[in-house]
């Protein structure tokens, strides 16, 4: 099962390293993993996502809560959750093409946010399956670049 889970952490060095290196040595591929400040100086957010069975995925949060410079892990899959994920991707667009394109961006709400003579650079933002779901309708144009920022995620509020 796809799980996402939410670390925060001091923002030291080789935290990341050593948060991962749970993973690895429990053999779990991490399947993407954002990291960025919080509204606390001093503490980042680690989000990744990853597959795996619940008992798991409970041994896993408990190696990760042993960690010293790691606050506080929770299992958003257990809870009530939002997610985003961003991605930029540069599809091929002859102007012949284009109106055909921006016609399959709009429903996505996706931006173009650059335009080039061959090629048009569009952002779309939401949850790793619509992200899924844009990249594949574009596919057929041709995709000459793609960068995701992976997956992060908030509980929702209560």
């Amino acid at each position: 099962m796809r799980r996402i889970i939410s670390a925060k952490v001091r923002n030291s060095s080789g935290v990341l390293n050593r948060v991962s290196g749970v993973l690895t040595r429990r053999q779990f591929n991490i399947e993407s993993i954002s990291v960025g400040v919080t509204e606390k100086e001093g503490i980042s957010r680690i989000t990744f996502v990853m597959v795996g069975s619940s008992e798991e995925v409970e041994q896993v949060l408990k190696q990760l809560n042993k960690q010293i410079d790691v606050l506080k892990v929770v299992d958003l899959t257990e809870v009530a959750y939002l997610e985003r994920e961003l991605a930029l991707v540069r599809v091929n667009a002859p102007t012949a093409n284009r109106s055909e394109l921006f016609a399959l961006i709009e429903p996505f709400r996706a931006s173009v946010i650059d335009v080039g003579s061959k090629t048009i650079l569009i952002q779309v933002t939401g949850t790793s399956d619509k992200v899924d779901a844009f990249v594949e309708l574009v596919k057929p144009y041709g995709i000459k670049e793609l960068a995701r920022t992976g997956v992060t995620g908030l509980a929702r509020s209560l």
